[in-house]
């Protein structure tokens, strides 16, 4: 009972971060939608079996079992996973990143900071997101476009603050507008 109610209570914290983010943006519906797949018998079930509160409960069933079934559910399931957004390239016969559309980019960054809120606690920084990011392997999978939106928002985040990023994604998002040039990431310029 007691990993019910702690992944139950954790899965309803980060969704509530997630839409608070999404809503700064103005993402209303993906942010009323977010992760409800984790409420499915095959996601929610396995986050009850390696409950642990510090860390994804799929990193737990990836450690015993090798894969996860959960993240393999979720993943094919939400859009603003990058590793959604995989197809087939007809030249190369092989699977391979696509560019993420950018309503789901930003909803990637609200879930980033959410999920460093919820595991790390008073540890949490603006920083947060982007360092975890850094550590991880997954840049070198995602698609060049993805990686530099994705690098470039998580250092205004780390380096401007929530407020500022979120506002910043908001405006982009509504003129439709990229979020970075790549130009003037390269060049290490803000837009």
């Amino acid at each position: 009972m007691k990993n019910f109610l702690g992944h139950l209570h954790t899965v309803n914290r980060h969704r509530r971060l997630v839409r608070q983010g999404c809503f700064r943006m103005g993402l209303y519906w993906q942010g009323l939608t977010h992760d409800l797949s984790k409420y499915s018998r095959v996601e929610f079930s396995t986050g009850v079996r390696y409950y642990q509160g510090t860390r994804s409960p799929n990193t737990a069933e990836r450690e015993e079992k090798g894969w996860s079934e959960a993240w393999m559910h979720h993943k094919g399931r939400n859009r603003h996973h990058w590793e959604y957004w995989t197809d087939l390239d007809m030249k190369t016969k092989a699977y391979a990143p696509v560019p993420m559309p950018q309503k789901y980019l930003a909803e990637m960054v609200a879930d980033r900071i959410a999920a460093c809120k919820t595991y790390q606690g008073p540890a949490y920084t603006d920083a947060s997101a982007l360092s975890y990011f850094e550590r991880s392997n997954e840049a070198r999978l995602m698609h060049p476009d993805t990686i530099r939106e994705l690098r470039f928002l998580l250092t205004m985040l780390k380096d401007r603050g929530e407020d500022e990023t979120f506002r910043f994604m908001k405006r982009r998002l509504k003129s439709k507008t990229p979020f970075c040039e790549k130009e003037a990431a390269v060049a290490g310029q803000s837009v």
